[in-house]
């Protein structure tokens, strides 16, 4: 274990953790502690409230629950074994936990894929989503994450759609690539078949270029979704990453131009859905919310264990209120 400390050790500060309400153990050994205890951690209290906002007839928690961790996706770095770590983690029983939790916190949406092509045809979304439905008359709303290919731009809608999705969004790394090659007539045919399905039709993206170009394309988009962090993190770090990264065109990845996404999405009178706020577990969340909400993000999609729901929650709830007077007005 970390700082030199033996398996002997640790229970010792178990035993006075337990006493003392943990008070004092890192982050990693509470988790450890509720992990491994022989009965489950103390609830997280019901009744707890979210500020909401609208998205369509939709009323969503400005907090939203993020898809990529309970899809095992995670941005490991150069650490191979963590998204198989984390797919072992999240069992179909440990994401209805997750998603409980939320519902409990407030928390009253998830942003999930449909049918992740990297999931080896094994993506537990919507088959989780009906069992926590049934089983628990779970009520979390579904933001639906579209992957469409080029041959079939309405599958994944289409699919999401009937199985309850609130809204329907075009994946963040087909946004930047098809506004890249200027396929925009891609973008607006996906939007068509949403709009539709009378169900709010939005855009995920990286890059900045994307809600600057279907905007001046007037396409009709209902929502966005774009990254946004400060970039005060890693700071022994080289630059030699950032730089490969814009070099290869891939600019605003990770919201690597923070100012002007500020500046552009101010002018944006949409509703705005942030993620990477916290640059994949980078940033404390306390100063990762902190620093979109007061960027003009209306909403923020964060990936959480369920462990983590409750702090995050409590975080997001203290941001909103700093922040009910900004530049950018509040949408939706």
């Amino acid at each position: 274990m970390a700082d030199g400390m033996d398996r002997r050790g640790f229970a010792k500060r178990v035993v006075a953790a337990s006493a003392a309400g943990v008070v004092g153990l890192s982050l990693e050994e509470r988790a450890l502690l509720a992990a491994g205890a022989d009965s489950p951690p103390s609830p997280v209290a019901s009744g707890a409230k979210m500020p909401t906002g609208r998205i369509g007839s939709a009323t969503i928690s400005r907090l939203i629950c993020g898809g990529n961790l309970l899809n095992g996706f995670a941005h490991a770095r150069d650490l191979i074994y963590v998204s198989e770590l984390i797919r072992q983690y999240f069992t179909d029983e440990k994401i209805m936990d997750t998603w409980q939790r939320c519902e409990e916190q407030g928390v009253n949406a998830m942003i999930s894929t449909v049918d992740c092509p990297y999931a080896g045809g094994n993506d537990p979304t919507l088959r989780v989503l009906n069992r926590y439905r049934k089983e628990r008359g779970g009520r979390i709303q579904w933001l639906a994450q579209c992957e469409p290919s080029t041959t079939d731009l309405t599958g994944d809608a289409a699919r999401a759609i009937d199985n309850g999705a609130v809204a329907a969004i075009l994946q963040g790394e087909r946004g930047d690539r098809w506004v890249r090659e200027n396929r925009l007539d891609l973008i607006e045919k996906f939007i068509t078949y949403v709009k539709q399905r009378h169900v709010p039709v939005g855009v995920a993206c990286h890059s900045i270029d994307v809600p600057i170009a279907l905007e001046a394309a007037g396409l009709g988009v209902d929502l966005y979704m774009k990254t946004l962090h400060h970039e005060n993190y890693w700071s022994n770090m080289p630059n030699e990453p950032r730089r490969e990264v814009i070099e290869n065109g891939r600019d605003n990845y990770w919201s690597l131009d923070p100012a002007t996404t500020i500046e552009v999405m101010a002018d944006i009178q949409k509703p705005w859905i942030a993620f990477k706020v916290l640059a994949a577990g980078a940033i404390p969340p306390a100063s990762g919310f902190d620093y979109a909400f007061k960027g003009g993000a209306d909403f923020i999609c964060v990936g959480m264990f369920d462990w983590q729901v409750g702090e995050d929650a409590q975080v997001a709830r203290a941001m909103i209120d700093k922040h009910r007077r900004r530049g950018r007005a509040w949408c939706a």
